[in-house]
């Protein structure tokens, strides 16, 4: 069997948004959130997942949505490039979910919690090792949470998630190991397949489900990140290459200036010698140095050599 790439959003959204599978995002939630536990029993998707019907609509697979039981609202976002603005426009779309829950004139106190909940397929905090971090308000100097856990930002990312199959300890772990290793499998493996809702995930990311629109947005989408890898290595490149030009034009003017300073400078202190040779019979040597600008050391060397 192959499997559909769950770090595509066409593809994760299949996964996790759609409506007859809301047994799969639950337990997902659960691990991520929750640590495994059953602390979402039931949730309502906002933009359930349909079929394609138009090809290259770049943004219709961008985000889960859900309502869980308890009223409080989870964004997940599958994130593969790391592009500029990445990290306000995770904080935008939390503060747009928080804000947009009223209507005009409405109390404040309706608001509920909003956890915004990002993968990403790249490093974004270098300073820890962990895989999943959770950020919520804290005040800055006694480190004190704000009264309020209405908005929590809670990141998974994937490249410092490094344990092996057999490894794998809890559904958390099992569940980051399906969303990093799902595509590289040509089958469901025993051990995370005895989760029933991993196996499910697995079915649903079966290419042989897939029908002809699916299989062209996936695609495209395929190439659209690809392309997109593709451009940021070569700008990298090429700002690479224009920083070792400039650096290489730069180092050989400094380095012309300099042999020609280095240059003028050996010229006078030759000239300053021949001076000196001629006036050895004629003036003491403290005059000799005066006038020729070389140490008195320089002037008594010269009448030894003679």
């Amino acid at each position: 069997m192959n499997f559909i790439n769950p770090k595509t959003d066409f593809a994760f959204k299949r996964i996790f948004g759609s409506e007859q599978n809301k047994d799969i995002l639950i337990s997902f939630l659960n691990a991520i959130l929750y640590e495994g536990n059953s602390i979402i029993q039931n949730l309502d998707i906002l933009n359930p997942y349909q079929a394609p019907r138009i090809r290259g609509v770049k943004d219709t697979y961008l985000d889960v949505k859900a309502i869980l039981n308890n009223q409080q609202s989870v964004i997940i976002e599958m994130q593969v490039l790391n592009v500029e603005g990445f990290e306000k426009r995770i904080l935008y779309n939390a503060a747009k979910a928080y804000s947009m829950q009223l209507e005009i004139g409405q109390e404040y106190t309706l608001l509920n919690p909003v956890i915004a909940l990002t993968i990403t397929d790249f490093e974004m905090f270098s300073h820890f090792d962990k895989a999943i971090s959770r950020f919520i308000l804290k005040e800055r100097e006694f480190l004190v949470d704000y009264p309020l856990y209405d908005l929590e930002l809670v990141f998974v990312e994937l490249p410092k998630f490094v344990k092996e199959l057999e490894e794998l300890e809890t559904l958390t772990e099992q569940w980051i190991y399906f969303l990093k290793s799902a595509a590289k499998v040509k089958e469901v493996p025993e051990k995370i397949g005895r989760v029933p809702e991993i196996r499910k995930a697995f079915e649903v990311a079966n290419i042989a489900t897939l029908n002809r629109e699916e299989l062209e947005e996936l695609e495209q989408r395929e190439i659209y990140i690809m392309d997109q890898r593709n451009a940021i290595k070569k700008a990298a490149r090429q700002a690479l290459e224009q920083g070792l030009q400039q650096g290489l034009e730069q180092g050989l003017q400094q380095g012309l200036e300099q042999g020609l300073q280095q240059g003028l400078e050996q010229g006078l202190q030759q000239k300053s010698l021949e001076i000196a040779k001629r006036l050895l019979d004629i003036l003491d040597e403290a005059a000799i140095s005066q006038i020729t600008g070389l140490s008195l050391e320089d002037v008594q060397r010269l009448k030894e050599e003679r």
